[in-house]
């Protein structure tokens, strides 16, 4: 239907676990699971993303994601 506005959302695997989420890139994703300001390494489809890239990084369906925080400790 022409002029309708639908909410688009996304099948991806976050971390080897299926999520439907409306994030159109990764930044949006950052923060829509939650992890705010939290410094964490990202990965799309295997292939290392720097902070800096995420707002510009689009994500399509079916993506691999990999978030991972660093360790504290020794």
């Amino acid at each position: 239907m022409a002029g309708t506005a639908t909410a688009t959302s996304l099948n991806v695997l976050v971390n080897g676990e299926a999520v439907r989420l409306r994030a159109a890139n990764l930044a949006e994703l950052i923060a829509e699971l939650g992890y705010g300001d939290a410094k964490v390494a990202t990965a799309l489809n295997g292939e290392f993303v720097p902070e800096r890239a995420r707002a510009g990084t689009r994500l399509a369906p079916d993506d691999r994601i990999e978030i991972v925080a660093p360790r504290q400790g020794g």
